[in-house]
């Protein structure tokens, strides 16, 4: 077929979507009734719906069939924090703080101001962070339950960079990495722009298919697997100390290194040991400050083994050199004084509070969460479309994330990521309720 036809086929079918002539949600032929109703060989019928996919106007939906897109809301919606304007609810992000913490950052930078050590933060600190602030992280980490040292520990700017540190260091492109079929959205946007090969993990209510991540390292040459043991963004499980032994064994059997994400772990109270205290020699347990203290102070960790510390820390000298020493600094210091276990355990009751409140507001509706949750998890019913319920609560004021940033497969499910954190608790109420009475007009 000619490429002027090709394109005229395409241009065609987009014109009608942007100008509404195809609605959001209508499911559009079939490949192969395309390919018969234009004329076209199969293959060509595929490459149409698949640059529509491109171009974000549809949805291809395995079993479901292919189907237009509210263009209204950008298709990655739930990944860019400029599609939540001025004034409204946003369920979208968590960026959970508590009353009083500007007092506490303004006192924080006076104490530091008056420090005898200012002088040195005005230069560049060693690529891993100074050792008296290593040390202070693994004191930190120690009561988390990890047996730690100094050495083993490095300074990162924010859990997302150890992320980033972590893979670069560890993998390559075209490295297979396993992860749970709905995972944490940056992750996934990481993995992909380092080119590694996302496999999924099937999921169940309670964690990973564990059997199936098994059959996955006999059939793929898997080389690591990215967990989130305690509180799973977005499911909400914790992992069991017999799931944990499980996958590590599985881990052990087939050589896979082990990155273990504790960004929210700290809301969970007694969980069972950490990946990185049963596995030592291959896990690279990553997590920060951003969700217990604030997220506007990008000052994160790794604790790694022991052989591979050099690795990262090349990484970071490649990519940001240090850490502000400013940052580290203060953080360093509120892990000393107490100030980070107290903000843990007032956001720890925080938490349990908004999930009381999104108890009441969405009662009778299924969704998945953890009691000490900033979020969770709503799924749709088979018949409601993600997209245009998102739309539907964008008109009434209220952000919302689709399933799409966080699904791995190639099978998103129609539901609803809600972060409870970033809303005063009467705006966090209202909000809930005008999703419970949205959803229920789709039901």
């Amino acid at each position: 077929m000619p490429a002027s036809r090709y394109k005229t086929v395409v241009d065609r079918v987009s014109a009608d979507i942007r100008s509404g002539r195809l609605a959001p949600g209508t499911r559009l032929p079939t490949h192969r009734h395309l390919a018969a109703a234009e004329g076209m060989a199969l293959v060509t019928a595929s490459r149409v719906y698949a640059e529509l996919q491109a171009m974000g106007l549809v949805s291809c939906e395995t079993g479901r069939g292919t189907f237009v897109r509210e263009t209204s809301l950008s298709p990655r919606h739930g990944t860019d924090q400029k599609t939540v304007a001025a004034g409204l609810c946003d369920l979208n992000f968590n960026y959970p703080t508590l009353p009083d913490q500007a007092d506490l950052l303004r006192s924080g930078l006076r104490q530091l101001a008056s420090s005898g050590d200012l002088d040195a933060l005005l230069r560049y600190q060693p690529h891993a962070g100074r050792p008296h602030e290593r040390a202070c992280v693994a004191d930190h980490l120690r009561r988390r339950g990890l047996s730690v040292t100094a050495d083993h520990v490095l300074l990162v700017n924010g859990a997302q960079q150890g992320l980033a540190v972590t893979l670069m260091a560890m993998l390559r492109p075209g490295d297979v990495i396993a992860a749970d079929a709905l995972t944490y959205s940056g992750f996934k946007v990481l993995a992909e722009a380092l080119h590694l090969d996302i496999v999924p993990i099937p999921v169940r209510e309670h964690g990973p298919d564990l059997e199936a991540l098994a059959t996955l390292c006999r059939q793929r040459p898997v080389r690591a697997v990215y967990a989130m043991p305690t509180l799973h963004n977005p499911l909400g499980w914790v992992m069991d100390g017999d799931q944990r032994q499980t996958l590590v064994e599985i881990a052990r059997r087939h050589d896979l290194w082990i990155v273990e994400d504790a960004a929210y772990a700290f809301l969970v109270e007694d969980p069972p040991a950490p990946l990185a205290t049963l596995a030592p020699e291959r896990t690279f347990y990553v997590s920060g400050l951003s969700k217990n203290v604030a997220t506007g102070l990008r000052v994160g960790f790794i604790a790694a083994p022991a052989a591979h510390v050099a690795a990262l820390e090349r990484v970071i000298r490649a990519t940001t050199w240090n850490t502000p020493g400013i940052m580290t600094a203060l953080a360093c210091k509120w892990l000393e004084d107490g100030t980070v276990a107290q903000l843990e355990e007032q956001k720890r009751l925080d938490a349990q509070a908004r999930q009381q409140v999104a108890a009441e507001a969405l009662s009778g509706l299924p969704y998945l969460s953890h009691s000490c949750s900033y979020f969770l998890w709503l799924p749709l019913t088979e018949d409601a479309r993600a997209d245009r319920v998102t739309v539907a609560l964008m008109r009434e004021g209220v952000a919302v994330s689709t399933a799409e940033p966080f699904a791995v497969s190639a099978c998103v499910p129609h539901a609803l990521r809600l972060a409870l954190g970033s809303v005063d608790r009467h705006v966090l109420r209202e909000g809930l309720e005008k999703v419970k009475w949205v959803v229920e007009g789709y039901l």
